[in-house]
């Protein structure tokens, strides 16, 4: 079995099990759990649409911000300011656009309610989590977000964010550190460009 195989593992799982006993968390105690998220630091893996496979560590300062840094490369995906940067070593300056044009605005959100018209189109539970699928519901054209829960306590596992163009990313987070202070610094915009130039 290949690396892409094994890091493709955790999702086919979720995705071909047979529903189990345990039942789906509801939405209201999933808007509540992430919107008592505030600070979050986790390793991560990185399933990319083309199928290559990226790890790092990942810092949530909800609302609105995270870091994505990526082992052995120098690319580094902000959001700060109602913006993502992409810093990709290969291109010039970051590519920048709109974090509310992102699937992944729907975790950052200062306030998360999952319970609002048209934003869940839906939510199962399979192999003892609970997958939650969730769109802008005045823009679905952005994409949308699909999320894995697991219970007791609650706890967001993975992402699969699929973009505008129909690509898929998958992110699967490791052992979740909450809490603690991240540096305002770690989610600037202007001091990484400054620092790469």
């Amino acid at each position: 079995m290949n690396l892409r195989s094994l890091a493709l593992a955790p999702v086919l799982v979720l995705g071909l099990a047979l529903p189990a006993l345990a039942e789906k968390i509801p939405l209201t105690e999933l808007s509540g759990y992430l919107n008592r998220l505030t600070t979050v630091t986790s390793e991560f893996t990185q399933v990319n649409p083309d199928g290559s496979i990226s790890t790092g560590t990942v810092y949530i300062q909800r609302p609105g911000r995270v870091r994505f840094e990526y082992n052995n490369d120098n690319t580094l995906v902000l959001a700060s300011s109602g913006n993502v940067a992409v810093f990709d070593p290969k291109s010039g300056g970051p590519q920048q656009y709109p974090l509310s044009q992102t699937p992944l605005s729907i975790i950052l959100d200062a306030n998360v309610n999952l319970g609002r018209a048209n934003m869940v189109t839906a939510h199962t539970e399979s192999k003892n989590a609970t997958v939650v699928t969730a769109q802008d519901p005045q823009n679905p054209q952005y994409g949308n977000i699909q999320m894995v829960f697991t219970a007791n306590p609650t706890q967001l596992r993975q992402w699969v964010v699929t973009d505008d163009s129909g690509q898929k990313t998958t992110v699967i987070l490791g052992e979740m550190r909450e809490g603690g202070s991240i540096p305002a610094s770690k989610f600037s915009i202007n001091n990484e460009v400054a620092r790469r130039n």
